[in-house]
């Protein structure tokens, strides 16, 4: 039996997000629970762990930091255990090592990159809506072109090209999905995009 926590430190659509993993639970009959929790003994106990985030990226940084032991539980759960882990939205973009979002804020560094501006080139900002992600390479978490739900302003620099499994076009090709071994981020709310976005969590829920 799976067993998924979807980490609630304040910030992110945790009831969105729960509802979603429940269906596509259902839906393959997959035996399996999902908590909403910020239980150090939930996270240990879980074969999934899911991070969101939505606001600003400090204020998530501050939510998991002034959660007593909440860190280094995570960091134990996906970077010693290496067990699969999934960030959604800012939940991503606090695996980079910072960001420049109103000053410069360090985040967990378990994907090195930078959180950046997007330019708006004319466009508006937040990008908002749906838009297409293209895979970078063969992967098993998301098998081909697909458009998916966005709102955000800030995007992932992957240091290292390896770390990025889809890119995303919004007046410059921005990482849409990174990737280290068992953790995955994706910029984008598969809970808000509609089939595939069930897929991609059916697909996580696999690993």
């Amino acid at each position: 039996m799976k067993h998924i926590t979807i980490v609630d430190y304040g910030s992110g659509n945790v009831l969105s997000a729960q509802k979603s993993f429940i269906k596509v639970l259902n839906e393959n009959n997959i035996e399996a629970r999902v908590l909403i929790s910020k239980k150090l003994n939930d996270i240990k106990n879980s074969t999934h762990v899911v991070l969101p985030g939505q606001g600003a990226f400090a204020t998530c940084m501050n939510g998991i930091k002034n959660t007593p032991g909440l860190i280094e539980e995570l960091y134990d759960f996906a970077i010693i255990k290496k067990k699969p882990f999934l960030g959604i939205c800012v939940g991503m973009q606090m695996l980079a090592t910072d960001s420049e979002e109103n000053g410069i804020h360090e985040g967990l560094n378990w994907i090195e990159g930078h959180i950046k501006a997007l330019p708006s080139n004319n466009l508006k900002l937040p990008h908002m809506g749906w838009n297409n992600v293209k895979p970078t390479k063969k992967n098993n978490l998301i098998e081909n072109s697909e458009d998916f739900y966005f709102v955000h302003s800030y995007y992932f620099k992957c240091k290292n090209e390896q770390n990025i499994l889809a890119e995303t076009q919004y007046g410059i090709n921005f990482s849409s999905i990174v990737v280290k071994e068992n953790i995955y981020g994706v910029q984008f709310h598969p809970e808000k995009s509609s089939s595939q976005g069930l897929k991609l969590i059916k697909n996580f829920v696999s690993k």
